[in-house]
């Protein structure tokens, strides 16, 4: 299914830019964590390989794409060494790293549900391991880096609900037998503008209705 929407060698390539953006990511945040250059690399590895691997193991493709690879292992690391020796001009086009990032946010979501449905999953189970393709990266960054993560903060720009709406949208179109490469790259773009205007309008998800609470709220 995934080659009806995408060339191989398309796929491939966005892909490897969908990697290296989220390693980007990774190793901004290993920057800000004082990491060394091997934490660094670490974590943006992680970042961008996390979901793909997590999502490959749940549905059985194995050995997973990340160890098949080479370029999938690779980019991580150019993106370790960019921000290594860059890391002060990288912060600057952070608007730029975040466009990117929401483009790869967006593919991911689309390309993982569209996966984990060709090994078999129901269309709900798809589109769940389509958000955590997109989505798994990031939480297993914070984690390392010893942060709450973003994905369940309430103060931090919509990022899970972008993917949801994507990942939701390809699990409809195979439900009704329309998904085609105009379709999943309508899903694609509709996860990527989501979390554009959420970054600009800095939405966020609501918090319990009539909450009341002495814990400290965090900025």
């Amino acid at each position: 299914m995934l080659h009806e929407l995408f060339s191989p060698s398309v796929q491939h390539a966005l892909d490897l830019a969908g990697i290296f953006v989220f390693a980007i990511s990774g190793a901004l945040l290993a920057v800000r964590k004082n990491f060394d250059v091997f934490g660094i690399a670490v974590l943006a590895e992680v970042t961008a390989l996390g979901g793909g691997l997590f999502r490959d193991l749940i549905i059985g493709a194995v050995p997973p794409a990340a160890f098949t690879d080479l370029g999938y292992f690779v980019m991580p690391l150019v993106a370790t060494a960019l921000v290594f020796f860059l890391h002060p001009e990288v912060e600057r086009i952070q608007l730029g790293v975040n466009v990117f990032d929401a483009a790869g946010l967006g593919l991911f979501c689309v390309t993982g549900t569209i996966k984990a449905y060709e090994y078999g999953l129901s269309l709900t189970s798809s589109a769940v391991l389509g958000l955590a393709t997109a989505v798994g990266g990031g939480v297993l960054r914070d984690v390392l880096a010893n942060e709450i993560p973003s994905l369940v903060r309430w103060d931090r720009d919509l990022y899970a609900v972008p993917a949801m709406v994507g990942a939701t949208m390809v699990a409809l179109c195979i439900q009704w037998d329309v998904l085609n490469t105009a379709t999943g790259a309508l899903a694609v773009v509709t996860a990527f503008s989501l979390r554009l205007l959420a970054l600009r309008f800095h939405w966020r998800a609501p918090r319990a209705w009539n909450r009341r609470s002495s814990t400290a709220e965090e900025a």
